[in-house]
């Protein structure tokens, strides 16, 4: 398929979608005012890969894909909701600032980043716009190999792009909380964040049961 004005309608679709407000983006400025800005890009390249794997259940064919993992990514969505439940709840009791909260984020890189892969799978929005919208933009059919990976680099690179000014900006005021008081505001602020979207993890996936039952 003619390449160019697919990926141009992609780009500023997913353009659009990624910059309006959701679980994600609570998400990603939770973790840039917890953990600083270089946690929050753990965070935010496993956003990406969720989107990635929803454009891929999108042009392999959602029936039998989803069927196919639907166990496996229910699994995950309840890890990732409980590790961020964790999370806000370790920066909640914090009452010395972000010191030590600082130094264990340096060790859990592979949490964060598949917390923010578990928020994307559980994300609505996220659903809605690769497996209702997405068929809209693209001819899916007409998807082949070098197709999907031109795609792929695409929606990394869109995310990022539009993403990183929230995680820039909540880290920018991170910077500026110096006082111990504000440093425990700050603290519970981000906890709440966090935690809202591991609650909405959480709720998601117990939604997901009560239908299969």
């Amino acid at each position: 398929m003619d390449l160019l004005a697919p990926l141009i309608a992609y780009s500023v679709a997913l353009s659009i979608a990624a910059v309006i407000p959701g679980p994600g983006v609570a998400g990603l400025v939770g973790q840039s005012l917890g953990n600083g800005l270089q946690v929050s890009l753990y965070f935010l390249a496993g956003i990406a890969l969720g989107d990635v794997v929803y454009l891929t259940i999108a042009i392999a064919g959602l029936a039998a894909i989803a069927q196919l993992f639907s166990g496996a990514l229910l699994a995950i969505k309840v890890l990732g909701g409980l590790y961020l439940v964790y999370l806000a709840s370790k920066f909640w009791r914090n009452e010395a600032g972000l010191t030590h909260v600082r130094k264990a984020g340096s060790r859990r890189g592979l949490k964060t980043f598949l917390s923010g892969f578990a928020l994307t799978l559980g994300n609505p929005k996220t659903i809605i716009f690769y497996l209702a919208l997405l068929p809209t933009v693209i001819d899916l059919e007409a998807v082949g190999l070098s197709q999907w990976a031109a795609l792929s680099v695409l929606t990394v690179a869109v995310l990022f792009v539009t993403l990183l000014p929230y995680a820039l900006l909540a880290s920018g005021a991170r910077t500026m909380m110096t006082r111990a008081e504000a440093l425990q505001k700050l603290n519970r602020l981000a906890g709440a964040i966090i935690g809202g979207a591991g609650v909405f993890i959480l709720g998601q996936a117990a939604t997901a049961v009560v239908r299969r039952a």
